[in-house]
């Protein structure tokens, strides 16, 4: 293939280049085959993915259940000492308020039954009977006392079943108390009084089993009755409200019994709470966690259950997308970067290192190594048959130049012989185109190129030629050349090179001037798309005497007419007063019309020299 051949090549891949990127579109990331790999592997992993989420919610709400739960049974084990104590309590007033009848008369044998209940029970701190009228005669520590004017007194004994209440500052016990009252009626069901049970807050707190407040165990426990008043803290009656949940009541959560829930406290930190019923719709026990220790119960807790199986899915593809890179992807781009050098016209075909490729890209790879040694094998014999060619075509061009000559040699051997003068200018006008031709011939096995021929190397040897063979030492005409640098086939090249040459014979012939040197310009322009244009001009004297013009019936304007016809062109020709000018117009033959020619005529050979084998 020619220089012209290759570079027509090279920019018809440089089109094609800007058409696949646009066919691409914007897109263009999801061309390549790891993302398109691991785009379907993604769709593929994506019901697992929802399966394993399905899964680890599964997971997470039996984990949460089951933190629930112990942390509902840690309330419950932390408040079992308290709540027996209370019970005991609950239960010794409604065996005095059913004993206590028969000694309410008797003051000394009252207080002596309750100090008998007192002592059995250490955590009590008074036991009394208080009638209706609130003076209080009957009581363990032997004291008495008038309740009548207190609200605590007011509120418990309008009471029909047992109450609950505190005492802050206690006037019997001097401290501060939980305690217990049940009414007391008489045997025709009058009410008569209430008995009461009061226990230290002190007491309770330190109960031998009951909740302890310590830096490694941050549980706090409240106890409290129905409406919500808060009856015992392990951490002080004095902060209770700073562990209370900000957005629920006591009075609400003792209506939803045993729950556990989350949530701000009204100190601003998260709790976790668990609520207990220890006496059914009379006491309950409210448990409170920091939120981050009530989690140590799950470690998983505060972990999104997609988190687990978003994150092995996103590595499945990301192993999948880097296998995929080293075992294809990567092996592939060192073939196919091999194949586009080759492909753009490199020729150093080095040895791909494929082996820890799969198999099938390795028999790929071995197909294009015997693709590349078939190619540059045909190409290097392809080569030389051009070469062989090339020489002998301008050695046949050089013969034919010699025959030319030779044949010049004896017209003019001839010449020398004729009597006349009319013989011997016919015989003159004869070597001149024999010796034009020969110049052409010459031009063509000089000029490069086989399937094209510049015409700035053939036209101005040609123009040189016909100058020295049409002037001498008593003619002189001034010749001014301007060639383009155009690339010609054979087929336009030998027609447009004997045009030329007789338009220049006739312009010589008849180049005058009225004063000084005749004129000749000669020119060949490319015009727009594959125009050309040859302009040959020369000045004359319109008062010299011409015997025969180029739009004459002489051979000299039947052969231009015949070469114009070869090139396909129009000619025209403009008579002025001092210059006299002839115009050609023709389209430029494409050079691949030659080249295919060229290649035909190769595989003609080949296929002759193959037969003939």
């Amino acid at each position: 293939m020619s220089s012209e051949a290759a570079k027509a090549a090279v920019e018809d891949e440089t089109k094609a280049a800007p058409i696949r990127k646009r066919t691409r579109g914007g897109l263009f990331f999801l061309d390549g085959l790891g993302v398109r790999l691991a785009l379907m592997l993604a769709v593929a992993l994506f019901p697992l993915l929802i399966i394993a989420i399905l899964q680890s919610t599964s997971v997470v709400r039996e984990a949460q259940a089951r933190s629930e739960a112990a942390l509902m049974g840690e309330t419950m084990r932390a408040v079992a000492g308290e709540s027996r104590v209370i019970q005991h309590a609950q239960d010794a007033a409604r065996v005095l308020a059913n004993t206590v009848q028969p000694l309410v008369g008797n003051a000394e044998a009252c207080s002596k039954w309750m100090r008998e209940i007192s002592q059995a029970f250490p955590n009590f701190s008074l036991v009394a009977f208080i009638p209706d009228t609130g003076q209080m005669t009957c009581s363990s520590t032997g004291q008495t006392y008038d309740f009548a004017g207190q609200d605590i007194y007011q509120r418990i004994s309008k009471a029909k079943g047992t109450t609950f209440y505190v005492n802050r500052n206690a006037p019997v016990s001097n401290t501060s108390v939980l305690g217990v009252a049940q009414p007391v009626f008489n045997n025709i069901g009058q009410h008569i009084g209430i008995v009461t049970i009061s226990m230290p807050h002190t007491e309770l707190s330190l109960a031998e089993d009951g909740p302890k407040l310590a830096d490694d165990r941050p549980l706090v426990i409240m106890t409290f009755d129905r409406d919500g008043t808060i009856l015992t803290s392990s951490d002080g009656l004095s902060n209770t409200q700073a562990h209370l949940p900000a957005d629920r009541s006591l009075k609400l959560l003792a209506q939803a019994g045993a729950v556990t829930f989350s949530g701000d406290s009204n100190r601003g930190n998260e709790r976790v709470y668990s609520v207990v019923e220890l006496v059914p719709d009379e006491l309950y026990a409210l448990g409170s966690w920091p939120a981050q220790a009530a989690s140590a119960l799950s470690p998983f807790a505060d972990i999104s259950p997609v988190l687990f199986p978003a994150l092995m899915w996103a590595a499945s593809l990301l192993v999948a997308y880097f296998a995929m890179q080293k075992l294809v992807i990567g092996h592939v781009r060192k073939l196919s970067r091999a194949i586009t050098n080759f492909a753009t016209g490199s020729r150093i075909v080095g040895k791909l290192d494929l082996a820890g490729a799969p198999s099938e890209i390795r028999d790929l790879a071995e197909a294009y190594d015997r693709m590349t040694e078939t190619i540059l094998h045909d190409e290097a014999e392809l080569e030389d048959m051009v070469h062989h060619k090339e020489v002998l075509l301008r050695e046949v061009h050089h013969r034919v130049k010699n025959n030319l000559q030779l044949i010049a040699s004896i017209i003019n051997m001839q010449m020398r012989q004729a009597r006349t003068p009319e013989a011997k200018g016919l015989m003159k006008g004869l070597q001149e185109r024999v010796i034009s031709l020969a110049t052409i011939h010459r031009g063509l096995y000089q000029t490069s190129g086989l399937t094209d021929i510049r015409a700035q190397e053939l036209l101005p040897d040609i123009v040189r030629q016909i100058t020295r063979l049409a002037t001498g030492p008593g003619r002189h005409i001034a010749v001014d050349c301007q060639i383009d640098d155009i690339h010609l086939t054979p087929d336009q090249a030998v027609p447009l090179s004997l045009l030329l040459t007789e338009a220049m014979t006739n312009a010589m012939k008849y180049a005058s001037a009225r004063q000084g040197t005749p004129k000749l310009d000669i020119s060949l322009r490319r015009g727009e798309g594959m125009q050309a244009r040859l302009r040959v001009a020369n000045t004359v004297d319109p008062d010299a005497e011409q015997s025969e013009t180029v739009d004459g019936t002489g051979l000299g304007s039947q052969l231009v007419n015949a070469f114009v016809q070869q090139l396909a062109g129009q000619m025209r020709i403009e008579t002025l007063e001092t210059e006299y000018i002839l115009e050609t117009d023709f389209a430029l033959r494409p050079l691949v019309e030659s080249e295919l020619r060229h290649v035909e005529g190769l595989k003609s050979s080949r296929s002759e020299t193959g037969s003939s084998e």
